[in-house]
């Protein structure tokens, strides 16, 4: 009888899913900490802004963690480049924040509820996970 699935490909799996997870954990609340307010009280009170500015960091390092894993030799150099993708990230809001965007305070429109830039920062995230990802594809 041929083994379909062998036991080892299971735990790199679970290995895999498990840091991937743990790096979007981590980046979903270092992503919290760039903001001077409380992402989750004002997602629970409504506030769609801060959700859409705070998912579309989640996904674009979603992007990035599935492209990194798609190419890494093993699970450290994936997690290390999921790292840079957490910080680029990071990187990239500052840059849209106080670089692109000096005389509009992002932060306050977004904790204001203002959708328009809650949408704009989303998209944006989206972007530069797409750009972060493509450029890990060695």
């Amino acid at each position: 009888m041929t083994e379909w699935i062998e036991w080892s490909s299971i735990g790199s799996f679970l290995a895999h899913v498990g840091v991937g997870l743990f790096l979007l954990f981590i980046g979903i609340i270092l992503f919290e900490l760039t903001t001077k307010f409380n992402d989750r009280e004002l997602i629970r009170k409504g506030n769609v802004a801060v959700a859409l500015k705070l998912w579309g960091k989640g996904i674009g390092l979603a992007i990035v963690i599935y492209t990194v894993w798609s190419n890494s030799f093993n699970l450290l150099d994936a997690t290390i480049w999921g790292i840079v993708g957490i910080v680029t990230q990071i990187a990239a809001y500052w840059i849209i924040e106080f670089i692109m965007t000096p005389k509009t305070n992002l932060a306050q429109k977004v904790e204001e509820g203002n959708v328009a830039v809650g949408f704009t920062l989303f998209a944006a995230a989206i972007a530069v996970g797409l750009i972060v990802a493509g450029s890990l594809t060695y």
